[in-house]
């Protein structure tokens, strides 16, 4: 399999949580199956690649490169092995990001429209999304803890 069909597969699994995350009912059911089948599988594959990197099992199509140093973080990236297995690692973390603030935010009392700025920040620039659910969410989690 070419490292373009392989991103443009990790693409539309996390796309499918994320429309999953949005749009579908939040059900125990909806909740597991975005965490296992999306978030973990996304894992198992950095695993696989990260591994097969590091053993020298998988080529990453490129030379060199080191997480030691920007000029080596750039020459991994610069493979296509190196830049899909850091997209599947960006498409990892924001999808559990975007879950996490997707049950804070029902535990909360945020409604759905409220929510969707905030994942689709976080789909598209992740730190940005998550900083300012944080932000928001300050106020409330304080009110609850004054309640209890």
């Amino acid at each position: 399999m070419s490292w373009n069909n392989l991103y443009l597969i990790a693409n539309y699994w996390a796309i499918a949580g994320w429309l999953l995350l949005a749009f579908a009912p939040r059900s125990p059911r909806t909740l597991s199956a975005i965490l296992y089948a999306g978030v973990s599988l996304l894992c198992l594959l950095y695993i696989i690649l990260i591994t097969g990197f590091l053993t020298g099992g998988i080529d990453p199509g490129g030379t060199g490169g080191s997480f030691t140093s920007l000029a080596g973080v750039m020459k991994l990236f610069a493979a296509p092995g190196g830049a899909t297995l850091g997209w599947v690692h960006y498409l990892a973390f924001d999808l559990f990001t975007g879950l996490w603030i997707a049950r804070d935010a029902d535990n909360k009392g945020f409604g759905r429209i409220v929510q969707l700025p905030f994942l689709f920040l976080t789909l598209m620039a992740g730190p940005v999304g998550l900083f300012l659910w944080l932000v928001v969410r300050e106020r409330r989690a304080r009110e609850q803890a004054r309640a209890a």
